[in-house]
């Protein structure tokens, strides 16, 4: 006997699983950054995009961490994090995401990549 769609109950995605979708997607956005080692410091998973989220029913706000090559255009990647979080989450997750505050913690110079990461003066 198949009970009514609404007789069924619901799934709880937890807020954990949305984070980490989050994170993968600003990875993503990232991608050639991250690639270039900008990013993830230590290993995949290891270093920014960090990502922490709040879900209210269907609704998730979410706040980022990044790390950032320089100079580089800041603005239109922190946007393209934006959008790719919002796509992922709502494809992946089924929920909105009205929100997205992009916090950038680092900028990396390639003077400081290729000199093992030393203060630039």
């Amino acid at each position: 006997m198949t009970l009514p769609a609404g007789e069924r109950g619901a799934t709880r995605i937890a807020d954990r699983v949305v984070a980490k979708i989050a994170s993968q997607a600003a990875r993503e956005a990232l991608g050639a950054a991250v690639a270039r080692g900008f990013g993830a410091a230590g290993g995949a998973g290891a270093g920014p995009p960090y990502a922490d989220v709040t879900v209210h029913d269907d609704i998730v706000r979410v706040r980022v961490a990044v790390e950032l090559g320089y100079p580089s255009d800041i603005g239109a990647q922190c946007g393209e994090v934006r959008r790719r979080i919002a796509e992922r989450v709502k494809a992946l997750a089924g929920m909105d995401v009205p929100e997205v505050a992009v916090t950038v913690e680092r900028l990396h110079s390639v003077h400081t990549v290729s000199a093992g990461r030393e203060r630039v003066r």
